[in-house]
């Protein structure tokens, strides 16, 4: 008997979720000897739990499933629920029985570390239950933070989108020469300096801006910032810094937390905002220049003005390949992207366990900061570069980009 798919999306989105989304839809589509229907949940596996899903397959029947490959944001809607430890807690009998009442067989949930979490806590329930339902978790984060893969899907475009906006704030910057000015940049990251490390690809020749560019893996020094960022402004009077919104002291405060208290979301995180603005002050304070601080906010996981074809071609692939490894009797499993090498650069698909995989966090090489902390080596140039090349060319109409909207 054919069994079923339902596919979900969880967290922050990106450029190319809906990728995944597209490659784990049209190959189950296409696999009509082996898979019936695929289902989309709505809202994730929250929304799941109050009955909300929709058949992807009617998207097949007109042009929208093709829409949705290059349309931003999460097409079924995200959320940010966290399943309970206790894998006794009545949600996970109610969930498996919503399972059988749909004939699944196969469960894909794309998102980052903590939507791991919630493949390793359903796969683990399944095992304690001989249930036969396959649990796969495709990877999606521009922090490019999950282990046991080389990077991940929406990386490259969010990291292309930085690289082109800070070269273009830099050249902004460079309209007046009269005087000493610096430019703050906040760029998303809040362990994990992956791609604030990127804006060091918005650099023209050797010395030009972002003269400094700090990351959250290294304790920051307030006074030695103020000191480097003053012999800086004696060789580039239109400075552009980076900074990484979680940049920290090293003792574990964040340096906005020096400014104003912080909240936190429902995993326990700190929401971290006013790096940038807390550091503007502290220039304008110290130096008495000209000081102006930009946060990139949503824009760099929401925009796909800069698509990566390399990267939206790997966040099909591995939709494809969770399938394919689903079908193949793998469970608890997260795909993997294994780069063979940069230069051609040529990459593999893998599974790794999804146990080893939740509730960690891959930071940037400390071999790849130099500069004491506040710039970032070559050999990070080696291993970004491939991953934001070639162009997309978006469907559009009027001269907007064309995307598919869910209603309802």
């Amino acid at each position: 008997m054919k069994k079923n798919i339902i596919v979900g999306q969880s967290g922050g989105p990106t450029a190319v979720i809906n990728g995944s989304l597209y490659g784990v839809a049209s190959e189950g589509i296409k696999k009509t000897d082996e898979i019936g229907t695929v289902y989309g949940m709505i809202n994730g596996i929250e929304g799941f739990l109050q009955g909300n899903y929709m058949d992807l397959g009617t998207l097949d029947k007109t042009n929208e499933l093709e829409l949705v490959r290059t349309t931003p944001g999460a097409y079924l809607g995200s959320c940010r629920y966290k399943l309970p430890e206790d894998l006794h807690d009545p949600v996970y009998p109610e969930l498996f029985r919503r399972f059988e009442e749909l004939n699944i067989g196969y469960f894909f949930y794309i998102g980052g570390n903590d939507s791991m979490d919630t493949v390793s806590k359903l796969s683990r329930y399944a095992g304690f239950m001989n249930s036969s339902i396959r649990f796969i978790g495709v990877p999606k984060t521009i922090d490019n933070d999950l282990v046991e893969t080389d990077h991940t899907p929406g990386y490259g475009s969010a990291a292309k989108y930085v690289a082109t906006t800070v070269r273009e704030i830099a050249i902004d910057a460079s309209v007046y020469d009269n005087k000493q000015s610096v430019t703050i940049v906040e760029i998303m990251g809040r362990h994990a300096g992956w791609l604030t490390a990127a804006s060091m690809l918005a650099r023209k020749f050797k010395g030009d801006n972002p003269v400094l560019i700090y990351l959250p893996e290294v304790a920051f020094d307030q006074e030695a910032f103020i000191g480097k960022v003053k012999e800086a402004l004696k060789t580039t009077p239109n400075l552009v810094v980076c900074i990484s919104e979680g940049i920290n002291d090293g003792k574990g405060t964040f340096i906005c937390e020096y400014a104003s208290e912080v909240g936190t979301d429902t995993f326990g995180h700190k929401m971290l905002t006013g790096s940038g603005k807390y550091l503007e002050n502290l220039v304008k304070e110290r130096l008495g220049v000209k000081v102006r601080s930009v946060e990139l906010n949503v824009c760099q996981r929401c925009s796909c003005a800069h698509l990566s074809r390399v990267d939206l071609d790997e966040a099909v692939n591995a939709g494809v390949y969770a399938v394919h490894a689903a079908l193949a009797g793998e469970s608890g499993k997260m795909i993997t992207f294994i780069r063979n090498k940069s230069v051609p650069y040529e990459l593999s698909y893998g599974t790794a366990d999804v146990n080893i995989i939740c509730n960690k966090e891959k930071g940037v090489p400390l071999e790849w900061i130099t500069g004491d902390g506040s710039d970032i080596s070559d050999a990070f140039i080696d291993y970004v570069r491939p991953l934001t090349q070639g162009h997309v060319e978006l469907p559009t109409k009027n001269g907007i980009p064309l995307f598919a909207y869910r209603r309802g």
